[in-house]
């Protein structure tokens, strides 16, 4: 069971446990088409949400529909207190690749792919997915888009925004235009280009999401990590997520998995206690990785 303490998005009536579910790894290999397993995917999702989890993160390009669609099948209909959170802003054509889908008729349109998909009639939380020079952090607008969204959310279709993959600008341009209750960004130990937005954040009450917690498509890799996990008798990616949840009360994470056995793994690293030496280890991680 979860029992690290819990944090209510800004302005709403959703409180989560800080150890949530990412669904992305539930499509087939690559995050395209169905799964090799769809009762295995199923299981998952019904494990996930009868140990405490109440926090799923998904998107209708995930497979594409084929994540929601899954969701919808395990968990429908939906139990009190579950908090559906997803990502607008991508598409994926033909060819299997990641590409942008930000004007406004693309991002109305899926809206109510995920609406569909899902079976739901609002959107829990929607994030603006800003699809960067490969795929990574850039400046500019995203005024349009998250003015779309705004408009969406006064239609009663969305009932709050987040913004995913940005840059300080880009979170502050964001809040002059809606209230914005959680950014997502990649970072993790070695990863932490963040630092001060995750502070500022903290100080709003704004929840911070880590995506690739646990290092994405390069898993983290660190003589001190696995010293430390050793030493706690735990593996590396449990202290990896156990870190998080210590840097900060407003950082939320949503590890993803297809199989059961690591989800209760992922979960269990909320029960690890890091000491103030041990931080400070992992601290160095990040100076190691820079240099």
């Amino acid at each position: 069971m979860i029992s690290c303490q819990p944090f209510t998005f800004p302005g709403t009536s959703f409180t989560v446990n800080r150890m949530g579910y990412g669904a992305m790894q539930l499509a087939g290999p690559g995050v395209w088409g169905p799964p090799k397993d769809r009762d295995a995917a199923i299981a998952v999702l019904r494990e996930a949400v009868a140990a405490g989890v109440n926090h799923i993160d998904t998107s209708d390009f995930y497979g594409p529909h084929v994540t929601n669609q899954i969701i919808r099948e395990a968990l429908s209909p939906f139990p009190a207190g579950l908090v559906i959170v997803t990502k607008l802003g991508g598409r994926r054509p033909p060819d299997r690749s990641w590409q942008p889908a930000s004007s406004p008729a693309e991002l109305t349109a899926a809206v109510h792919d995920n609406l569909r998909n899902l079976g739901l009639e609002a959107l829990d939380i929607a994030n603006y997915r800003f699809m960067g020079r490969d795929h990574g952090l850039e400046e500019g607008s995203i005024a349009e888009q998250v003015s779309v969204l705004a408009d969406l959310k006064r239609q009663g279709l969305i009932r709050h925004i987040g913004v995913s993959n940005v840059t300080a600008t880009q979170v502050a341009e964001a809040q002059t235009i809606t209230d914005v209750v959680c950014v997502q960004n990649n970072y993790n130990l070695a990863h932490r280009g963040d630092d001060a937005l995750i502070d500022d954040l903290a100080r709003q009450g704004i929840a911070y999401v880590p995506f690739f917690p646990l290092g994405g498509f390069s898993p983290l890799q660190s003589s001190t990590l696995s010293a430390v996990a050793e030493r706690l008798g735990a593996t590396p990616l449990q202290v990896a997520l156990a870190w998080l949840l210590h840097r900060s009360p407003n950082i939320l994470l949503i590890p993803g998995t297809s199989s059961v056995a690591h989800l209760r793994e992922n979960l269990a690293a909320a029960e690890l206690t890091l000491t103030p030496d041990v931080l400070a280890q992992l601290d160095g991680i990040a100076a190691a990785a820079a240099g």
